[in-house]
């Protein structure tokens, strides 16, 4: 998504998202008080990729300074001492092709959007246990509210960046009980997180596999003042409500029949990962994850940007107000009102065929460039040319 439409899309999610922090779009301001934290769900590694190990003070470290890693099995080194540039073409590619899990990969893009559902579901029984309740009971005491974006690694997988609110019944018009506080959502974050998975199809040649999120999970509350606020929050999740799979040197148009895939304007690690696709999307078995119908995704599936039912507002009213402040401005500087049905336009499209032919005009010129007699003229194309 680019141009004026992805810009539009960015603000509007913006302002979604700290709505949702501070109020506001018809949200209460009182929902800055309520437990509220940033999370970042990661993927797990499929293999060792280059990568830019930035440190503070602007140090760069080594890619994967790995003494006496010898080789693998394939004849190329486990170790790379490089320190990459932002822009290196290397970031993000393997250390080696042929060892890299590219199925793994591919289905954990694809099952992604499952593995999200089922945190959710474990973060709600998590929140729960810590208060002494049942899911039926946590229902009329505590909403778990959220709006999270998928962003894509420069290896190619997904991983999700949420903010997870908690608050009382009904959604953010009354608070959260005393004990749901920013430990308890916390600690429930952790813990859901690191106990969900979810199987994958089994097919001929390509067994089973539980997958869960990576090792990685960041949890960070969000403040109205200090490190992480509720309007650098806002912000960093609007920013990758635009991105796509193409920032991973992918394409951002779906593969057609007629494509050659060795021919394909991406990269070597992108063109492996599509090849995966769409060989694991010709298994039956494979069939309800529509792999090779979003092979351009590298499989994964689901919306960029999401939000539980009473987070805050929604695209489509930010969008419906957005229309309706551009209307009254337009309105302000040129000084015109609405077009009423008195001052609609009257556009008459009704043609009738008069004749062919030339014109008196026409056969007299024609005679005298091309030295022949002048035709005899046809009565319909006289009566045309009188009432051009």
């Amino acid at each position: 998504m680019s141009g004026e439409r992805g810009e539009a899309h960015r603000a509007d999610t913006y302002h979604l998202v700290r709505a949702g922090l501070t109020g506001g779009k018809g949200v209460p301001d009182t929902v800055a008080t309520h437990p509220a934290v940033f999370v970042t769900l990661t993927a797990p590694s499929f293999g060792a990729v280059h990568a830019r190990r930035d440190k503070p003070g602007g140090h760069v470290e080594p890619c994967h300074p790995r003494r006496n890693a010898g080789t693998c099995p394939h004849g190329r080194p486990l170790s790379c001492t490089v320190r990459h540039g932002a822009d290196d073409g290397r970031l993000g590619q393997p250390l080696c092709p042929d060892c890299y899990d590219y199925t793994g990969q591919v289905l954990f893009n694809a099952l992604a959007p499952e593995l999200w559902r089922r945190f959710t579901m474990a973060l709600r029984r998590r929140i729960a246990k810590a208060g002494g309740l049942t899911l039926g009971e946590l229902r009329d005491q505590v909403t778990v509210s959220f709006a999270k974006v998928a962003e894509y690694q420069r290896r190619g997988v997904v991983h999700f960046h949420a903010v997870i609110r908690l608050d009382g019944p009904g959604g953010p018009a009354a608070p959260p009980p005393g004990w749901a506080g920013h430990d308890v959502l916390a600690g429930a974050i952790g813990q859901a997180a690191r106990a969900v998975t979810v199987d994958t199809p089994a097919a001929p040649g390509v067994p089973s596999r539980s997958l869960a999120w990576g090792d990685q999970v960041d949890i960070r509350p969000i403040t109205t003042t200090g490190e992480l606020t509720d309007q650098a929050v806002a912000g960093y999740i609007a920013k990758y409500a635009t991105k796509a799979a193409g920032c991973v040197g992918t394409l951002d148009r779906r593969i057609r029949a007629t494509d050659h895939l060795d021919q394909l304007p991406v990269t070597a690690h992108a063109r492996r990962l599509i090849a995966e696709c769409l060989a694991l999307g010709a298994l039956d078995e494979m069939a309800e994850l529509r792999l090779t119908e979003w092979a351009h995704m590298l499989g994964f599936r689901g919306h960029f940007s999401t939000k539980s039912r009473r987070y805050s507002t929604t695209l489509g009213a930010l969008r419906a107000a957005r229309i309706e402040h551009n209307r009254r401005e337009h309105q302000t500087t040129t000084g015109r009102l609405p077009l009423t049905d008195e001052d609609q336009v009257l556009v008459i499209a009704h043609w009738r065929y008069l004749g062919q032919g030339l014109t008196p005009g026409e056969a007299l010129l024609t005679a005298a460039l091309t030295g022949r007699p002048m035709p005899p003229l046809d009565p319909s194309a006289a009566q045309q040319g009188s009432t051009a």
